[in-house]
């Protein structure tokens, strides 16, 4: 009895090299998709802020477009453009919505496809 309760003391706990090397491997993986995230994400928040700006300050279909054309000039927007978005007019007040892709390569033919879609009354 009491050699059992030795060999349960003196057993070793704790992580495996290959268990090391799993979670090395997974960490870095996550970091490398984050970091092509991120930008993809501050993008859209700066293409939320164009067509919030567009549709507060256009009347017409034109005017919103340059609108968001030259706040996308400024904050260095890619993905979309003016001509890409929908206006219409509901109760006089000018309602823009857009939808675009951005995609991140991940390995062979895999693809992390990020879809946006936004209404802005």
């Amino acid at each position: 009895m009491r050699m059992l309760n030795i060999a349960r003391r003196t057993r070793q706990r704790g992580l495996s090299f290959l268990g090391l090397v799993f979670l090395a491997v997974v960490a870095v993986a996550l970091v490398a998709i984050g970091g092509q995230s991120v930008p993809i994400f501050i993008e859209y928040q700066a293409v939320l802020k164009a067509a919030k700006k567009a549709a507060r300050e256009g009347a017409t279909v034109p005017e919103v477009r340059a609108i968001f054309d030259r706040a996308a000039v400024i904050d260095s927007i890619t993905s979309i453009q003016g001509s890409d978005l929908e206006v219409t007019k509901h109760n006089e007040r000018v309602q823009v919505s857009f939808s675009y892709t951005r995609e991140i390569a991940l390995a062979g033919p895999a693809y992390l496809v990020y879809r946006f879609e936004k209404q802005i009354p």
